[in-house]
């Protein structure tokens, strides 16, 4: 339990934020892609790819993380999760096709998690039209982790018992994790939680990198991730919410101004980064 949280966003706001300083200061909640640069108390990641590549990475052998759906299941279940059924010539030519899959090493663990579409769909396509190239049939993502039983994996349905994962992307997840973890929390810090973007293009610090967007791609519709954030005020009005912006509410770009949908939002207070600093008591 801690009175403090930090919940790490991906927007570029945070490039100059020295994350490492915030250590001793309260529990840090990140998400997706954060790992590679930077090991938070929890991790969440919501998307197949990038949470198989999280596990894949061994990070979850030793860290904290809550990943959406993760489900393992016996490896006796294997070829029919990951062939769908299918039998006989079209199961041993489906065999040898180099479909991309991502898939780990089994090694000697014995269950798996599986995201995506199965490739029994493949097979009839490529008896449709022999003319479709690999990398037309290719279209559909396939992920398969092996994984093994101790390790700090969980998966967000077992989140709150006998309650449903509510669908939340990873900022708005990682904060409901750190509120129902954290029951003594006061104070919630959203650092590069960005919304919108400063220019016409992509804002997130690892855009260009596998399982996310390219550089060039017009900025992300950010109305869901408001929406949910401020159901999360709204359902915790003893916590007092930060927005922590480069230069608070200033107006003087499109990070660092209100946000419109949270205008009657009384626990919420934006500020900027040295500010955040100051109040914490770092130096």
């Amino acid at each position: 339990m801690t009175s403090r949280v930090f919940c790490i966003g991906n927007g570029e706001s945070r490039k100059s934020f020295d994350l490492i300083k915030l250590k001793s200061y309260g529990k840090i909640y990140g998400c997706n892609a954060l790992y590679r640069d930077f090991t938070p108390d929890v991790l969440i990641a919501v998307d197949h790819g990038i949470m198989h590549e999280i596990y894949q990475s061994g990070y979850c052998q030793n860290n904290e993380t809550w990943l959406r759906n993760w489900v393992p299941v016996p490896g006796m279940m294997y070829e029919q999760m990951k062939y769908g059924g299918v039998q006989g010539e079209d199961l041993e030519k489906l065999k040898k096709e180099n479909f991309a899959i991502n898939e780990n090493k089994k090694d000697d663990r014995q269950m798996f998690v599986i995201h995506g579409s199965n490739l029994a769909g493949k097979v009839n396509i490529l008896k449709k039209n022999k003319e479709l190239t690999q990398k037309e049939v290719n279209h559909t993502n396939l992920n398969i982790t092996w994984v093994t039983d101790n390790d700090k994996a969980h998966t967000l349905e077992d989140l709150v018992p006998g309650e449903r994962d509510r669908g939340y992307a990873a900022g708005a997840t990682s904060g409901r994790v750190a509120l129902i973890q954290n029951k003594d929390v006061k104070e919630v810090y959203l650092i590069g939680h960005d919304l919108e973007s400063n220019t016409h293009q992509i804002n997130n610090m690892y855009k260009g990198t596998k399982y996310y967007g390219l550089p060039e791609n017009n900025p992300i519709p950010s109305v869901n991730w408001r929406t949910q954030w401020k159901t999360l005020f709204c359902e915790y009005p003893h916590v007092q919410f930060y927005k922590v912006n480069p230069e608070g509410n200033s107006g003087k770009d499109n990070i660092s101004k209100p946000v419109d949908d949270w205008v009657d939002v009384r626990n919420l207070k934006y500020i900027n980064f040295q500010t955040t600093l100051d109040k914490i008591g770092i130096k």
